[in-house]
């Protein structure tokens, strides 16, 4: 049998590596869960697990006990059927026009939002003779997708929810990290009385932070994304989540420059005296922001390394002066340690969502802690 490259031989084929912890996200899973002791807990597996997979994120999660998972967009959801077979698949983004028939094919659930879902599931079901279980949103404030509250009370008692299936009543925090913002008092009461006004039907409102918002906010089915994947559900306090992914760059040069030295493009930065530079073979095109120039930092060595100038598509240069054992050759941690995915959102402008779920397709991925599929665990093949 041919011997399989390992991860580090696979850096000479890609300029990073993601590693992702699959033990670590079905740990911080079930943190999030023991937060409502006897409340199920799903889990938010979409944006290709948040940038850390889906198929292999997917089945780890199932392993630990995970039965309902959520996803954006139906493509999604056919994936993660075919890596978890017998989960619970919901589709967040609705019934969108000619996607009915997948999904009743697929076995998925789509999350209705308008009344014209409703009819249109309704007819399927009355066409594949059976109830196809489906959730309905209700929007208790983010003004996105699902019936207003006024909508969703006038469908007490009318006999199309039975009809479209529903098994499932959701709404969607809008300011769950802040815990003190009054807007999750009004949501919390509001999607309450909806509740109340549809008796019997299951009831899911808790999101990564929404766990931590107490009893009101728990309902019957937890749904965390984000925390899952490392991210603080609890803004200004510790983190209570494990950290799951790590990411890590060549350094492709080492160069010296001068005062007076310009770096990158447009030259934005000069050299105030003798400096010594590494580029790192991975840029924006691999997800790692082009707002950081200039703010954010890599480690080499255990030591803070400020990017320079502009991030090109391809590489990045940092200022290794204060790490002078850095070589060609070695790695640069640009997610891991003390760079968290929130520091290093806040580094360039945003969240640590989107630095998470931007994560480029040209660095090798690497899974530890669980059993990945093996497309995935595959240190070659760039996705």
């Amino acid at each position: 049998m041919e011997q399989q490259p390992t991860p580090d031989d696979a850096l000479a084929f890609h300029g990073g590596r993601l590693t992702v912890d699959l033990a670590g996200i079905a740990e911080n899973w079930r943190r999030l869960g023991a937060e409502a002791p006897g409340i199920p807990c799903a889990a938010v597996v979409k944006a290709d697990a948040y940038g850390c997979g889906l198929a292999a994120v997917a089945a780890a999660l199932w392993a630990a006990g995970c039965r309902t998972f959520f996803v954006a967009h139906l493509s999604e959801a056919v994936e993660a059927r075919t890596a978890i077979p017998e989960a619970t698949v919901y589709v967040l983004n609705g019934l969108l026009p000619g996607s009915g028939t997948a999904l009743v094919a697929h076995g998925l659930r789509p999350v209705l939002g308008a009344r014209e879902e409703l009819v249109e599931w309704a007819a399927l079901a009355a066409e594949a003779g059976r109830i196809l279980p489906a959730a309905l949103h209700v929007d208790t404030g983010m003004n996105r997708l699902g019936l207003s509250v006024p909508d969703a009370l006038s469908c007490a008692g009318d006999p199309l929810l039975p009809r479209a299936g529903i098994v499932l009543l959701m709404s969607h925090l809008v300011s769950a990290e802040l815990p003190d913002d009054s807007v999750n008092a009004r949501q919390i009461a509001d999607f309450a009385r909806v509740r109340a006004a549809l008796p019997g039907i299951p009831a899911s409102l808790a999101n990564s932070s929404g766990v931590y918002l107490g009893s009101g906010a728990h309902h019957d089915l937890l749904r965390p994304g984000y925390a899952m994947f490392g991210g603080n559900p609890t803004p200004g306090r510790p983190n209570p989540m494990r950290p799951v992914v790590r990411l890590e760059a060549r350094i492709a040069q080492i160069r010296h420059v001068e005062a007076g030295d310009r770096v990158g493009y447009n030259g934005r930065w000069t050299a105030p005296g003798p400096r010594r530079l590494a580029t790192l073979s991975l840029g924006y095109a691999d997800g790692y922001p082009r707002a950081a120039s200039g703010r954010g930092h890599a480690l080499v060595g255990g030591a803070a390394c400020p990017i320079l100038g502009l991030i090109s598509m391809d590489l990045i240069i940092l200022d290794v002066t204060e790490a002078p054992g850095a070589r060609r050759g070695d790695t640069a941690i640009l997610i891991g340690d003390s760079l968290d995915l929130d520091r290093v959102g806040r580094a360039a402008g945003t969240i640590g969502y989107e630095i998470l779920t931007g994560l480029g397709s040209r660095y090798v991925r690497h899974y530890v802690g669980g059993t990945a599929t093996p497309a995935a665990a595959d240190p070659i093949r760039a996705r």
